[in-house]
């Protein structure tokens, strides 16, 4: 199964029409869907990146980015756990971590990441096979 997983910006480019990046990450999701309708594939989004990103699922402004059927991933306590050693090992923040402990969660191998931070995301997943785009 595809997994595609978005990062802060890759989120607010969603939910703004007018972010400089919104075509190039409404593109890759296109992609993504099209893809899926060949093979299982799933969108996700960390919660704590909607957090970051402003992305309350409930506001009339987040009904044109809920149509995307991205779906969240919940930071529950083995996720946590995970997350926390990833923050310990690398530093990065705790949204990224989060974001890392989802990724290494997952049992596919086919999984991009759509970030605009690259390192950051190389050193959240560690040894999980991702592919790890710039928006």
């Amino acid at each position: 199964m595809r997994v595609l997983l978005f990062d802060n910006e890759a989120v607010q480019a969603l939910i703004n029409p007018h972010h400089r990046k919104h075509r190039r990450v409404l593109a890759h999701l296109e992609s993504h869907r099209q893809r899926r309708a060949k093979a299982p594939s799933r969108a996700i989004v960390p919660t704590t990146v909607r957090v970051e990103a402003g992305w309350n699922r409930t506001r009339p402004g987040s009904a044109a980015i809920n149509r995307l059927r991205i779906t969240d991933a919940e930071l529950d306590s083995k996720t946590t756990d995970t997350a926390t050693e990833i923050r310990a090992e690398t530093g990065i923040s705790v949204v990224d971590a989060h974001l890392g402990a989802t990724a290494r969660s997952l049992t596919t191998n086919d999984l991009i990441i759509l970030t605009s931070d690259p390192h950051d995301m190389t050193q959240a997943t560690g040894n999980k096979p991702a592919t790890i785009i710039t928006i």
